[in-house]
């Protein structure tokens, strides 16, 4: 087995300026935190039980599986933002639900809808939510920037 199911999760964010799209990304990884690691995309359930952390460091080089939206641009003076929603039911025992979303605009906008797709798909599983918990970034292109936003799942 790769993965044992995470028991942790944490949020983080990122944005960077870079000499490519995929250096704007790697740099906006970097500031998140997660830069040196293996970032395993994953979709977006997080496992019953699951516990909120602060954001630790990783071992280099690990696997790590991670909800996230990025967005990339190269239009100087745009601004872009990215974030994640994470949703958890009252019942402990089911799972909780990652929504992420980036676009164009203000990292407040992004957040509102990020956190809204989250309440909307907790309805459509008729779950009540115990927790709603969100991250976003904004950044103003200079030249190629990307923003990031991630739930990362450990432990």
């Amino acid at each position: 087995m790769i993965f044992k199911t995470p028991t942790q999760y944490f949020l983080v964010s990122g944005a960077s300026d870079g000499y490519t799209p995929l250096n704007a990304f790697d740099g906006a990884l970097l500031q998140a935190g997660i830069g040196n690691t293996n970032i395993v995309k994953m979709s977006s359930i997080v496992p019953p039980h699951c516990k909120a952390i602060a954001p630790i460091p990783l071992p280099p080089g690990a696997l790590v599986p991670a909800a996230y939206a990025c967005i990339t641009s190269d239009i100087p003076g745009e601004m872009i933002s990215a974030g994640v929603a994470i949703a958890l039911p009252e019942d402990e025992n089911q799972n909780g639900l990652i929504m992420e979303y980036s676009a164009r605009g203000a990292r407040r906008e992004i957040e509102e809808i990020v956190r809204n797709m989250a309440i909307e798909g907790m309805k459509l599983r008729g779950w009540k939510i115990r927790d709603l918990n969100s991250i976003a970034i904004e950044y103003k292109i200079k030249k190629i920037g990307a923003a990031l936003a991630a739930v990362v799942l450990w432990g």
